[in-house]
Formats: C-alpha cells, sequence, structure tokens
C-alpha cells in the first residue's frame, strides 16, 4: 500500500512536469501559426472590449491582443531560454572553479558572488543594459551576468561537499588527474543541481526582463514583448480599457508559475529523499 501511494505520488509528479511542458510547448507554437496581420493597425475595430472575435480585445490602432499577447510570451520565453542559459553557464563554471582551483581562486569568485549578491539583480540589469544601449543584444547581457551568483554559490557548496567524499579521495590516491576526477565525479552529482537550478531561474529572467522592457531599456518598442504591451497600455487604463494591461500580465504570471512549478517537480523528481516523502 504504501509502495503504492509512493508511485502514485511520482507518477503524479511526472504527469504536471509534462502538462506544464506541453503548455509552454504550446504557447510557442500558437504564437508561431497565428496570423501576422492581427497586430496590424485596423482602426475600424480599435478600442474593442474583449469578444469571441477578439478574446482579449483591440487597442487603440485596432490590434488583435490576443495575438500580441501570445507572441509577446513568445519572445519572453525565448529571451528568457537565452539569459538563463548564459547564467547557469556562467554560475555552473565559476561554482566549479571556486572548489577546485584552490583557495585563492575560491576567496576571489566567493567576494564576485557577494558583491554581485548586494546589489539587487534589477539594478544591475538596468545599469548593463543602458550601458549596452538596450535592445535585445543589451537585454540578453544583461540577464545572463545578473543572475548566476545564487546559483554559483549553490553549486560551489555541493562540489566541496563532493571533493570530501570517499570516493573521490580514493580517486586522488590512485593518482587520478583533476580533470578526470572532475567529470567523472564531480559533474554527474552536481548535474541535477545545475538543471533544477536553471528551471528556477527562468521565473527571474522573464520576469526581470519585462521589467526593463517596460521602462524603455530592454527590446525594441516595435518588438509585441509583454514588457512593451504592459508599458503603452498604462495611459489607456484611465479611459476604461482594462484588458489591455489585464491579460497580458496575467498570461506573464501564468507563464512564470508554469516555470517555477517545472522547477520545482523536477527538484522533487530528482531529490532521491523528498521524491517519495
Amino acid at each position: 500500500m504504501i509502495s503504492s501511494l509512493k508511485i502514485n505520488r511520482r507518477r503524479k509528479t511526472v504527469i504536471t512536469i509534462i502538462i506544464a511542458v506541453v503548455f509552454l510547448i504550446s504557447i510557442f507554437l500558437l504564437s508561431t501559426f497565428l496570423d501576422e496581420g492581427k497586430i496590424a493597425s485596423n482602426l475600424d475595430q480599435r478600442n474593442a472590449a474583449p469578444s469571441f472575435a477578439h478574446l482579449f480585445g483591440t487597442d487603440w490602432l485596432g490590434r488583435d491582443m490576443f495575438t500580441r499577447t501570445m507572441k509577446g510570451l513568445s519572445l519572453s520565453i525565448q529571451v528568457g531560454l537565452i539569459g538563463a542559459i548564459g547564467s547557469a553557464t556562467i554560475a555552473f563554471l565559476l561554482g566549479m572553479g571556486a572548489a577546485t582551483m584552490g583557495k585563492m581562486t575560491d576567496r576571489f569568485i566567493s567576494w564576485l558572488i557577494d558583491l554581485f549578491l548586494s546589489v539587487p539583480h534589477l539594478v544591475t540589469l538596468i545599469l548593463i543594459a543602458f550601458t549596452l544601449g538596450g535592445g535585445l543584444k543589451g537585454i540578453v547581457i544583461g540577464l545572463m551576468l545578473t543572475h548566476w551568483p545564487s546559483l554559483a554559490r549553490v553549486i560551489r557548496a555541493e562540489v566541496m561537499q563532493v571533493r570530501s567524499a570517499e570516493y573521490v579521495q580514493i580517486s586522488r590516491k590512485m593518482g587520478k588527474p583533476r580533470i578526470w576526477i572532475a567529470f567523472h565525479h564531480i559533474f554527474p552529482h552536481i548535474l541535477p543541481q545545475v538543471i533544477i537550478g536553471f528551471m528556477l531561474l527562468f521565473p527571474h529572467v522573464i520576469l526581470h526582463e519585462a521589467a526593463v522592457t517596460f521602462l524603455g531599456l530592454g527590446l525594441s518598442p516595435h518588438e509585441p514583448a509583454i514588457g512593451i504591451i504592459l508599458s503603452e497600455s498604462m495611459k489607456y487604463l484611465s479611459s476604461g480599457m482594462w484588458w489591455l494591461a489585464f491579460f497580458p500580465g496575467l498570461c506573464l504570471l501564468i507563464i512564470v508559475r508554469t516555470f517555477d512549478l517545472i522547477g520545482e517537480q523536477l527538484r522533487l523528481l530528482i531529490d532521491p529523499i523528498r521524491a517519495h516523502e
């Protein structure tokens, strides 16, 4: 009975992950197949409230808000993917380096981590994006350079714990080089942490991208990004056009929550202790 309960909980975790992934892929595919013509100006249908013809209504130029929102979410997912991959890569390299390349390297990287953690991500991201002139390049580089410290600290702690393991000590006494030990003993152990950390970076990356774009320092105003949609809608809320901000903001929160859910479920699935709680 207990064994069956454990299996059912594990299956539930896997099913939850699959449903969340399928949902995200569906959003991306839907944005690809939607008609580009619906986001062109159509003054005959401007300021229309939500209806069956326009699920999220239309804006002041008659553009379909459902199409703009789906394409904006797809764009945010792509930017978040690039930013999270870059940030996770930096965290992995610095975390491994801090724990395997001697005390001086460890002190320097630990100081660098503390330095970045002492300043809010959003402030650093705005400074980097502004310095690089904004746009896709500025926001992506800014996301990569600002979201790695927490994950790097976790990886460093994991690597230092593995280094003291008995099987690693035996490999050292047998004369195995550091690189061999790193790839055969350390890397397989910390890979689950890197994957989970990568997934949990997504919500922060997407929200911060939307925030910087909302402030006008991120993606181009010509792109249907969620941050741009929300920024443009602010001036029309007082006119009663609530749907311009409500549906894009709600969809952004759903996407962020979905990525967060995948990360949490992966943590349950990979962790051998929590997987059968």
